[in-house]
């Protein structure tokens, strides 16, 4: 998938979302059911979350930032939960992504520091937090099988530079070890090297220590500890102890 195809998805997503949380006539929504998969948050915290991430990101592309810059910084105030408001987030992020070289370099906290980086990020990001509000709610959540292999590689390529905000990221290390992911109804196998320095997605071939495996949905979702382990038809061989250890360390926080 390109740029503005990940763009293109991305403004579907914030549709869904909105979508889910706009539930009548007046704006009102189901703000406070709680989210499980978010613990510690209602379907309210997690729609303010989601804007004003939109909103972070945009401003990063829109002056194409080349370090950090918080969303403290940004005058951003107090937000109200609503579908317009996040609607109106997600359209502008989409809008100056769309109108932006994906190739620009800025500033990005994965592997890509490039414009397109966050075409692919806020996708993904806003996939999953939709899935939360769905489960949330009690409903079954869906993806295409192409746009959950590709959260999937966008996750593990961009792992290791989550490290500064997740830091159990750096506890995944070891000796050698590999596992395998493999999204079955894709064709599709990841391997990540356990090294003494850290980890490597694309490490050397050859017998897995360990393989996690399913549909690339369930997978996604057991990757981002949205299903627990050995559920949504994703089975697990080999070592359990690294994939516990995978399991224990990976989560972006």
């Amino acid at each position: 998938m390109d740029h503005l195809e990940h763009c293109d998805l991305l403004a579907v997503e914030v549709e869904r979302f909105a979508g889910l949380i706009d539930s009548g006539p007046d704006g009102s929504g189901p703000f406070e059911v709680p989210v499980a998969t978010c613990p510690g948050w209602s379907i309210g915290d997690l729609t303010v979350h989601l804007g004003t991430v939109h909103r972070w990101a945009e401003h990063l592309v829109r002056v194409r930032a080349h370090e950090r810059v918080p969303s403290s910084e940004m005058g951003l105030g107090e937000a109200q939960p609503t579908a317009e408001w996040l609607r109106v987030g997600g359209d502008v992020l989409v809008q100056t992504l769309r109108a932006a070289d994906p190739d620009a370099p800025m500033w990005a906290w994965g592997a890509d520091q490039r414009v397109r980086f966050w075409s692919r990020r806020q996708l993904h990001e806003t996939l999953v937090h939709r899935i939360d509000v769905e489960l949330a709610l009690g409903l079954v959540p869906a993806a295409s099988p192409a746009v959950a292999a590709d959260a999937i590689d966008e996750f593990l390529v961009n792992l290791s530079g989550a490290a500064y905000f997740s830091s159990r990221v750096k506890d995944l290390r070891g000796d050698g070890e590999r596992l395998s992911f493999q999204a079955t109804d894709q064709g599709r196998e990841w391997s990540v090297s356990l090294l003494p320095e850290g980890f490597e997605v694309g490490g050397p071939a050859g017998s897995p220590s360990a393989t996690v495996a399913g549909p690339a949905l369930a997978l996604l979702l057991v990757l981002y500890r949205r299903l627990p382990l050995d559920e949504g038809g994703v089975l697990t061989t080999g070592e359990r102890s690294l994939i516990e250890l995978w399991w224990a360390n990976s989560a972006l926080e």
